[in-house]
């Protein structure tokens, strides 16, 4: 008989979303102690989305605020949250007919059941249901994702309430629970810890497929059918990368088309997302399944700045220095293989990282892949400085944030040419090695999701990284490794 996975491998407990709502409405009572019984927070489900004209949708992704709240996969609901920590979900009233195309119609019921919230009404009974609950001020989300610079999704308040005399206030809930949603609970670090090793395994199992003579489009869909047949990821958290040879240059490289080459690395960043918790990992190895000398000069630099950080991030450390530590280390690397020239001191202080590392150190993870929170109000500011100013956050780390560590070294046409160009920068280039060594080496990225802990960090990822280890996999032994704990505590 066959040995199938389980249907849902990793079951999510309603309470981790009824966790969530009792800790925004603690802080909705801290933050209006005089009249908190009169204010609820408002979320809105997303919407379906047409593929252009079509009547096709495509693949339906919750709303993030919405879903940390309420974990209900249904496009155009709603949801309050009162300050009292009740939960209640308000459902499209829908026609009769769509149960011949979609199934059973949602009720009330059916999904308090399924939701576990404590209430639950149709969208058209939502003035009528917060005005009986003595609900006069309704929070809702206005702000910017720091990443994107879109607007987040502000929920439509029905007119019937407003002309109760009701009032919508938009100032503090977008930092309220962009703020919680930093710190994540031990039900969210289960979930994430579940994602991240199902990844983890889908990466193996690419490492181990690999060969000259594939496309890149066959490691993406190793990844994509192991992750959701063994581990129930329907999802991706983003588009995959699969780059190979100087395509691994191109940072966020999304045609997924090429030959895999003899001689190429292979840079491969894939995330599985269960039930909106994303993975993002990155394994960087050469397809042939053996490191040539000049592929493990440039691997092994940028996993010593991968582990560097690893092993100095604890609540306290300012994740910009994180960043300057893994650029640097890199760049000593690059100046012992002649790569770079000078002392490691002035090409920091001129920001040379700049052109072989352009983007951050990392991000949040957690509902979204780039998470929110980074550049709050309250927060550190964006960096200015040429070699870290593509930082997603500046924020001093905090236990039960739950990050990505991901160094990386490129040999970028368009970046190296430009510094060549330049007179201030081309005296630390070794332009001979560079255009004749690895002008289309493409480049390596090491990306781990790492929990932080009281006294320092939790790598989930569970993927070969030493050299010894990458081409031991591939050869066909057998791999296993435990979650690694990392004690960093201030000396």
């Amino acid at each position: 008989m066959t040995d199938y996975p389980p249907a849902m491998p990793f079951p999510l407990a309603k309470e981790i979303y009824r966790e969530q709502r009792e800790r925004l409405a603690s802080t909705m009572r801290e933050a209006f102690p005089a009249d908190s019984t009169r204010h609820a927070a408002l979320l809105m489900a997303g919407a379906e989305v047409p593929i252009n004209s079509t009547d096709c949708n495509y693949l339906f992704v919750q709303e993030s605020y919405f879903n940390y709240a309420f974990g209900l996969e249904m496009p155009d609901a709603m949801g309050a949250v009162l300050s009292s920590g009740e939960g209640i979900i308000f459902i499209p009233r829908l026609p009769e007919d769509f149960a011949t195309w979609m199934g059973a119609l949602p009720t009330p019921d059916s999904v308090c059941a399924q939701t576990g919230a404590d209430e639950v009404h149709y969208v058209d009974e939502l003035a009528a249901v917060l005005a009986a609950k003595g609900v006069h001020v309704l929070e809702v989300l206005q702000g910017q994702n720091s990443d994107s610079g879109l607007a987040v999704l502000e929920a439509s308040v029905p007119p019937a309430w407003l002309a109760q005399g009701g009032t919508v206030a938009g100032a503090w809930l977008y930092h309220a629970l962009s703020t919680q949603r930093c710190y994540k609970t031990a039900r969210e670090a289960e979930v994430l810890r579940y994602v991240c090793r199902a990844s983890s395994v889908a990466h193996v199992e690419v490492m181990r497929t690999c060969r000259p003579g594939m496309s890149q489009h066959q490691l993406e869909s190793t990844f994509l059918h192991h992750a959701y047949y063994h581990g129930g990821c329907r999802k991706v958290s983003y588009t995959c990368i699969c780059a190979t040879g100087h395509h691994g240059a191109t940072l966020h490289y999304p045609q997924n088309d090429a030959p895999v080459v003899d001689g190429q690395m292979a840079l491969l960043d894939m995330g599985g997302n269960y039930h909106g918790y994303a993975a993002d990992i990155t394994c960087s190895f050469p397809v042939n399944g053996r490191f040539t000398p000049t592929q493990r000069v440039i691997y092994d630099a940028v996993l010593e700045a991968h582990d560097r950080v690893l092993r100095a991030v604890r609540p306290g450390v300012s994740w910009v220095d994180m960043h300057r530590l893994a650029i640097r280390t890199t760049c000593e690397h690059l100046i012992r293989a002649d790569v770079l020239r000078g002392d490691v001191d002035t090409l920091m202080e001129k920001e040379v990282m700049q052109f072989f590392q352009p983007h951050g150190l990392g991000h949040l993870l957690g509902l979204d892949v780039h998470d929110v929170g980074g550049y709050l109000a309250d927060c550190p500011a964006r960096p200015t400085q040429k070699d870290c100013c593509k930082l997603r956050t500046a924020r001093v780390l905090d236990k039960g944030f739950y990050v990505t560590i991901e160094p990386g070294c490129y040999f970028n046409h368009v970046l190296l040419t430009k510094a060549l160009a330049d007179p201030q920068y081309a005296c630390h280039l070794n332009e001979e090695k560079i255009r004749g060594t690895y002008w289309n080496f493409g480049g390596v990225r090491i990306e781990s999701d790492v929990l932080i802990t009281e006294d320092g960090a939790i790598n989930f990822t569970l993927v070969p990284r030493t050299v010894e280890e990458i081409e031991a996999t591939m050869a066909g032994q057998a791999f296993h490794k435990e979650v690694e704990t990392y004690k960093n505590v201030v000396q």
